[in-house]
């Protein structure tokens, strides 16, 4: 007897303790930092969105206005930035990091574009739902706006991956 091959494809499950692993066990220097417990995370499940990203699908483009934050559990999300003299610059978020810290803070356009290298989970966090989060939760929210502050710090610092924060 042959097995049918036409089973249903399930969709991937979103766990906020997989992103809390993400996070945790990145060694990235742009990492995000959080010092969760588990009900923080589950308090901060939520306020974020899961999404699936497929391979080229591109997130934000440079001059839009959308504030969205993406944090990224799974995958890698390749940012290109290109300056007035048509020079290109190309940074890559990887999993346990964060893409939208610039204009998630600073009310501005994106100064890049963002896609997917390859399928990534990510968590969608807008400034809607985090002005709510800091409302009802504002210790994990506070903890979160450093986290994110850090991430930005740490790009600015760093020559190669300031193109990182859009």
């Amino acid at each position: 007897m042959v097995a049918q091959m036409n089973t249903p494809v399930t969709a991937p499950r979103f766990k906020i303790l997989d992103l809390a692993r993400a996070i945790d066990q990145s060694h990235a220097m742009d990492a995000l930092r959080c010092q969760f417990s588990e009900p923080n995370w589950e308090i901060l499940s939520a306020y974020l969105k899961p999404m699936l990203a497929s391979d080229a699908e591109v997130l934000f483009t440079k001059g839009s206005t959308d504030r969205t934050l993406f944090l990224v559990e799974t995958g890698a999300l390749s940012v290109h930035y290109e300056d007035e003299k048509g020079r290109v610059r190309m940074a890559i978020v990887a999993s346990g990091s964060v893409v939208g810290e610039g204009s998630f803070f600073a009310h501005q356009p994106r100064n890049a574009t963002v896609q997917a290298s390859g399928n990534s989970k990510l968590w969608c966090l807008t400034p809607l739902r985090f002005s709510e989060l800091s409302n009802r939760h504002s210790p994990i929210a506070l903890e979160l706006g450093l986290a994110l502050a850090s991430v930005m710090a740490r790009r600015l610092y760093n020559r190669l991956k300031r193109v990182a924060v859009t």
